[in-house]
């Protein structure tokens, strides 16, 4: 067992005053990740998502509608999966100042999570925003036809 995951599950045990000995769970949590990182993965695309799950498998509701958004648009991005990593989950949180998973990036520039891609994607500002990043939507291309 590592020193991050014995410190991660370490047990405390303590005198309750009646002779008793109880169990503490004590929880750790990992370091986040620095701005420097987390700007490296965000700049290694035009487009990054920080999801739970998996573009092939999204383990919660909001990450799926991301990605269902960007399969309509049919856009290619990276994408990471905050539960495979503690330090990225709370890495990201930290760098975009954004409390909820998933997080989408387009040009290095945090745009938001699922409610505020899928308002931009209803009102259309997201082909326009894709545009300034030079990736032609899908959806723009058949709206023309």
């Amino acid at each position: 067992m590592n020193v991050l995951t014995r410190n991660l599950t370490q047990t405390l045990f303590k005198y309750n005053g009646a002779g008793l000995i109880q169990a503490a769970a004590r929880s750790f949590s990992a370091p986040a990740l620095d701005g420097k990182e987390i700007e490296k993965l965000v700049s290694n695309n035009k487009v990054v998502i920080f999801m739970k799950g998996n573009p092939d498998a999204p383990r919660c509701g909001f990450s799926n509608a991301v990605v269902q958004i960007l399969r309509m648009h049919s856009v290619k991005y990276d994408s990471h999966d905050v539960l495979q990593n503690e330090a990225l989950r709370q890495g990201i949180k930290d760098f975009s100042n954004w409390p909820t998973i998933p997080q989408v990036f387009i040009n290095g520039e945090f745009v938001g999570g699922c409610d505020i891609l899928l308002q931009m994607h209803q009102n259309g500002e997201l082909i326009d925003e894709l545009k300034k990043a030079g990736i032609e939507s899908a959806l723009a291309k058949e709206s023309e036809k």
